[in-house]
């Protein structure tokens, strides 16, 4: 479908997509979303500390092989396998000690001898193999050896974990604190990192609050709080911009004062049909293109998918629930690929109903869900929390993560095949008592 051709941007606001558009699914929304950010290019140098959470710009080589010499990988002592003749034990003078970071001489191992050594050590030049401690009896300036090794016994050999120029971190890799690791074992420094991309996060309502005393007919902003949490724990820079009103000049400078300052436009609220809701219509009028705004998913049909520019503006609904899963199905997507990170956004994973429910069809239905068993093949068996409102994040809070049922199903009942899309996809495989 062509979204674009159900909507005339020179309308004054939505009346002409609320008419005409078709419902996107969310796939198609999903894709859409995407196809409108492009990855940043801009790069920066960053210490290795500071690179956790950082996407890499190029692909990084060792420099130099690892270990950058052979050492050993136990405490006991060199030997030269040749001088170990006939049946053991085998008596050898001591001739010296080498501890890690000590640099070898060519007195720490002569013919006939064992040199002392410490794990992580160089192995002397001469020396073949290092008998570990539990198989020799320290006798001081002697060393009593009882097992014959094999040659390469207990030595890591130079360039035996990595080789020189081998790819240690690919462009497009979100750094983890295992990649700071192999990195400065390999004496880098530094990192070339993708600039994080700019996020501007606003709620729109004159009835929203940050914090004071609760007044009659306002109530606290949940949305902006948790829209700019979960925009930084995407990897982006988030920027609040606080709260619109009601107002259609007023939004319409809103947008004029910021385009082109950021990668994408994130706000909750005034994308659905009521008298006062002007974000469409503000946008349009600011000089920005409306893509698409209805989506058949629930919670949360009304998601704006726009451009201001080249700054790229998505607007969720003004429920938390519907939001939250407008972040998770859309923007986390948008923010990979504006981020250059490698791989996809949360994938589904396949579960089980433990329950049995009615629904209209239509709209791609996602449930907060808690998992209370696993299927004999480790499938979650999934149980729903609250009662269906999605202006709450209480049975969000509670769950696992979100049940997904087909838009064309009217009924789930007990052992159906469901989607699931998990809040913290690592504890997956955790222990059932340990996904609370």
């Amino acid at each position: 479908m062509n979204v674009d051709s159900a909507i005339d941007p020179s309308c004054c606001g939505c009346a002409s997509p609320r008419r005409s558009q078709d419902m996107l699914s969310v796939a198609q929304a999903a894709d859409l979303a995407r196809s409108l950010v492009a990855p940043v290019l801009d790069t920066e140098a960053v210490a290795i500390a500071d690179a956790c959470g950082r996407v890499a710009a190029h692909d990084v080589h060792a420099p130099r092989p690892m270990p950058f010499f052979d050492q050993s990988a136990m405490d006991g002592f060199c030997v030269r396998i040749a001088d170990l003749v006939g049946q053991g034990p085998w008596r050898m003078p001591v001739a010296a000690t080498i501890a890690a970071g000590d640099r070898p001489s060519r007195g720490d191992w002569r013919a006939g001898t064992a040199t002392r050594i410490f794990t992580g050590a160089p192995v002397p030049a001469g020396a073949d193999a290092v008998v570990m401690n539990e198989d020799c009896d320290d006798e001081g300036g002697y060393v009593r050896v009882h097992r014959n090794p094999r040659r390469g016994d207990n030595i890591r050999r130079r360039g035996g974990d990595v080789a020189g120029g081998a790819l240690l971190v690919g462009a497009g890799t979100r750094i983890a604190p295992r990649h700071v690791g192999l990195l400065a074992a390999n004496g880098l420094v530094g990192l070339d990192v993708r600039r994080r991309p700019r996020v501007g996060v606003f709620s729109t309502g004159r009835e929203l609050i940050s914090a004071a005393a609760p007044e009659d007919g306002r109530i606290f902003d949940a949305n902006r709080p948790m829209l700019l949490g979960l925009v930084r724990s995407a990897g982006a820079d988030a920027i609040d911009l606080g709260v619109v009103d009601d107002d259609l000049p007023a939004t319409v400078r809103f947008f004029s004062d910021h385009a082109g300052d950021f990668d994408l436009l994130l706000s909750s609220g005034a994308v659905s049909a009521g008298a006062r809701d002007f974000v469409c219509t503000a946008l349009v009028e600011a000089g920005g293109r409306i893509h698409a705004w209805k989506v058949a998913v629930k919670p949360g049909k009304p998601a704006l998918f726009a451009t201001l520019g080249r700054t790229a503006c998505v607007g969720l609904p003004g429920n938390p629930l519907s939001a939250l899963v407008g972040f998770e199905l859309f923007v986390r997507a948008q923010l990979l690929r504006l981020g250059g990170a490698s791989g996809t956004t949360r994938e589904e994973v396949c579960a089980v109903a433990g329950y049995a429910a009615r629904r209209r069809t239509g709209r791609t239905e996602y449930v907060p869900a808690r998992i209370v068993s696993r299927t004999p093949a480790g499938a979650p068996v999934l149980q729903p929390l609250g009662n269906g409102s999605s202006g709450t994040l209480h049975a969000a809070c509670r769950s696992d993560g979100l049940a997904v049922i087909p838009a064309h199903r009217s009924a789930v009942a007990p052992g159906d095949r469901l989607g699931f899309l998990p809040f913290c996809p690592q504890r997956m495989h955790a222990h059932d008592g340990d996904l609370g």
